[in-house]
This record gives C-alpha cells, structure tokens and sequence, in this order.
C-alpha cells in the first residue's frame, strides 16, 4: 500500500483579479501557508502557464517547476477541463461554449475543435516536460442531450456518437503514450463520460487504449446517486487522480436530481465544501489506501453556501486528517508463531 500524498489544491476556482490570487507567485505563497503541498495547474489561464511555451521549452518547464518549488510546492498536473470539453461539442451548446475558446475560432466549430486537439497535444508534451505522468481533462459530449430517451433516441445514435468521440480523442491519446502520461477523465455530468457505464463504452471504442483513465470526483456521485465507493471496486485500477470534493442530494416532493432549473444554492443537489455535505470521505480514503492509489489527493473547491478562502483554509487541514500513512506491519506481527513449512506440514498432519 502507498500512501495518498496531499493536500493539493486545484487553482481554477481561486484565480482572480486581486492579490493574492492574480499571479502564480501569490497563490502559491497563499495556499502554501494554508498547509497545502501541490497544486492542480489550470492550463487556460496565463496567469498560471504558457502551454505553448511549457510545451516546447524545457528550460520554460523547468523555471515554472523551480518557481512552484521555491514556495516549497509540487506540481502535481495540469488541467485541460475546458479545452477538452471542445474537443467534442454538440450544436446545441456551440454559442455558450464559444467561450471557452479564443475569439478568432469563435462561431467556427471545425476549427474550434483542431484549436483544442492541439490544446491537449500541448498538455502532453508539457506534463511530459514538467516530470508529470497524469493528466486531468474532460471528455466533451455529443450526446449528453439525449441523456433522456424522450423522444425515443434514434437506433444507433449513441454508438455513433461514442465512435466519433473516439475517433476524435485517438490521436490525442496516442500523443500523451509518445509523451508516457496517462489521460485521466474527469466524469461529469454534461460529459458523454458521466458515470462507470459510459466510462467502459468510451474505454471499448478507442480499442482498450492504455491511456485512458479516471479522475475520481466522488461529489458528482452523489448527485447522481450513485454508490461512490463500489465505484472504487470496479475502477480502482484506473483511477489515477482524485479530487476531494464534497456533496449533498436532499431531493423533496418538489424536486430531485433535475434540479428543476434552480440556481445552486436552490438545488436539491449541490456541491459544498469539505465536511459540509454527506460524502464518506473516511471510507474513500481508506479505499485508495487499500487499492495502493498513489496519487495525490487534491481538493476543488465548489461550494453554493461557504466563502472560498475559508472553504480552502479549511479543507486543506481536512485533506491532511483523512490521508491515511499506511502501515508497514501486520497489527498481529506479535503473535507470530514464526513456522516454517516443515512445522506446517506437521501441523496439518502430512
């Protein structure tokens, strides 16, 4: 068993305009006096990284390294949440996700998706840069909007959809093997990769290939009410990356896991900050330990209630109290009878 490194912290929810969350400098002398030990590297924001440049500088790589280092933090990935979305984006959302992407490919899909497929060809070569053998990202969706099977779907519609996005991630995915960094999707409502079940037609569709792996976000379990934890039995060989977020599903006679188009702080499911929901985080952490997870543990912070600096103050002292350091020992070493097989075989009469 290994044990979980961490606390780590996702930067994407803390970045702003304002000191001490508007320069990489500044956040890591902030989360580094929080007690966090690494940081999730959103790779759309400059403030953070040049991809390009950490893609094809290794002395770039290198200085970003050293200047993370110098806070006495580790990189522990980068993120590519919102370029992998627009690897594959269905018509229906191509207005609203224009905005993911620079102005000159917006309104053009064709050439919105080679931006991103080129985004991610980045990442791997700059985690590869960077020492870094994981990589976080989203999916995309082609068929998320017909989750509901109302109107009927059309026969074939869905394996064709998932035939398209592997076709799309295939190349990607052979550039991160050339690079020896796993791909680790984030799954997510609103991704074609959303639960176990979509996982494995994804995994099946692009042949099996090696780099095809998982962050675990137990939050978006809960809001699908689905059994986070046996999750973990099924997929713990490919879980390769883990965001400690929290979550709680309060349905009533009046709403459910739709949310009936109300805001956050209204839904009956929402995210909260670590503690404030119902995820076991005891048994999650336990879990990794046992299946020998050697990642980090990295918190994201999404809360509809709680201010985000004392959502990161507190769950970095949250992280630290659930990492388990995994024992070198049997608890019953003491009682050992010390046999060997000849005392077995005699035990056992034969």
């Amino acid at each position: 068993m290994t044990t979980i490194k961490g606390p780590a912290v996702f930067l994407a929810q803390f970045l702003g305009d304002e000191a001490p969350f508007n320069s990489l400098d500044n956040i890591c002398q902030w989360v580094a006096s929080l007690g966090f030990k690494g940081i999730q590297i959103p790779t759309w924001d400059s403030r953070c990284i040049n991809l390009q440049l950490a893609a094809e500088s290794k002395t770039y790589a290198d200085e970003l390294k050293g200047k993370v280092a110098f806070y006495g933090l580790e990189i522990t990935e980068l993120s590519t949440h919102l370029q992998g979305q627009l690897v594959a984006v269905n018509p229906a959302y191509d207005v609203m996700f224009d905005g993911f992407a620079p102005k000159e490919v917006h309104g053009n899909s064709a050439a919105r998706t080679a931006w991103a497929v080129q985004q991610l060809k980045y990442a791997a070569k700059a985690s590869q840069n960077l020492g870094i053998d994981v990589h976080a990202t989203f999916s995309g969706a082609l068929v998320w909007p017909y989750v509901y099977p109302w109107p009927q779907r059309p026969a074939g519609i869905v394996e064709a959809g998932f035939g398209e996005l592997a076709k799309r991630w295939l190349p990607i995915l052979n550039e991160f093997d050339a690079c020896g960094v796993d791909v680790c999707y984030e799954v997510h409502a609103g991704e074609d990769i959303h639960d176990g079940i979509t996982f494995e037609m994804f995994l099946e569709a692009t042949g099996n290939h090696k780099r095809v792996n998982l962050l675990y976000d137990p939050s978006h379990f809960i809001l699908q009410c689905l059994d986070y934890l046996q999750y973990i039995d099924f997929y713990h060989e490919k879980i390769k990356m883990f965001h400690v977020k929290d979550a709680e599903f309060n349905p009533t006679g009046k709403q459910g896991v739709y949310g009936g188009y109300q805001s956050w702080v209204n839904r009956a499911g929402r995210f909260r900050s670590l503690g404030d929901g119902q995820v076991d985080f005891k048994s999650i952490f336990s879990k990794l330990a046992q299946y020998n997870y050697k990642g980090w543990a990295v918190l994201e912070w999404e809360c509809a209630i709680k201010d985000s600096v004392q959502g990161a103050t507190e769950g970095a002292a949250f992280i630290q109290s659930h990492i388990i350091k995994v024992t070198e020992k049997a608890f019953d070493d003491f009682a050992n009878s010390g046999t060997d097989d000849a005392a077995n075989r005699k035990i056992l009469g034969i």
